[in-house]
């Protein structure tokens, strides 16, 4: 069963972001056998100084497939924020099933990357589904983003990539087709979205984020100068962030 996990709001300042808590949420799920987690991705809300956030006001997102009953993972999921968040937080949570994933629960996560939205909205998304959505502390605002978290990972076309099998630890030069058989990427593309010769030697830098498109994760390459080894490298930080925030 495919299952979408959105989490929100659990850091401050000082401590660890949400995106590290989301990647230690997953290695949390491997001893317990729960959850095989495919991907975390990282989704930018709107940054307006009426809603109170850390630094960027972006949510997170893990998806996977339940190896366990939906109960035990929401009460893992539950007890792992609510040990981990730091102590000021206001950390929300969400999960849903592929069959939980209505037009209005899509609509919800691009609203949320323009207009202010309340916990009322949330729960009418909601109504008549069986997703899970709970806040965890305080005023439990972060529900609102841990929803959207689910909305846009759901829709397939918003968020780069914080973690997929192999993607971090996969650098240096490699045939594309190499690249693809090695890490959980779907695709690699040019800017104008022409597909490489699988052949065609692309450059993997410390800094790589696929981002969702059209359902699939994709890896943006751009060409690389003539005097390097290679003819492509994994798309510049700069680009990836003017692309997915």
């Amino acid at each position: 069963m495919k299952i979408f996990i959105g989490i929100d709001n659990t850091d401050n300042p000082g401590t660890q972001d949400t995106g590290s808590l989301a990647r230690a949420l997953a290695e949390s799920f491997a001893p317990v056998g729960l959850f095989t987690v495919r991907t975390i991705t990282r989704h930018q809300l709107l940054v307006d100084r009426r809603i109170p956030f850390t630094t960027h006001n972006s949510a997170a997102s893990l998806t996977g497939v339940c190896k366990g009953s939906l109960a035990d993972l929401i009460d893992h999921t539950r007890e792992f924020l609510l040990k981990t968040s730091a102590s000021d937080a206001d950390p929300g949570m969400c999960v849903a099933t592929g069959d939980d994933i209505t037009a209005d629960l899509l609509a919800f996560g691009n609203r949320a990357k323009r207009e202010i939205l309340t916990m009322n909205d949330a729960y009418r998304v909601i109504s008549g589904t069986s997703i899970f959505l709970e806040g965890l502390k305080k005023t439990r605002l972060g529900l609102i983003g841990a929803l959207a978290a689910v909305s846009l990972r759901a829709g397939g076309n918003d968020g780069r990539l914080l973690w997929t099998r192999n993607l971090l630890e996969t650098t240096g030069s490699f045939p594309i087709s190499e690249f693809l058989s090695k890490v959980d990427v779907d695709r690699v593309v040019e800017k104008d979205f022409k597909e490489p010769s699988p052949s065609s030697v692309i450059m993997i830098g410390d800094w790589c984020q696929p981002v969702l498109i059209g359902g699939k994760v994709t890896l943006i390459a751009e060409k690389a100068d003539n005097k390097v080894p290679y003819e492509y490298q994994s798309a510049s930080t700069a680009y990836i962030k003017s692309i997915s925030e």
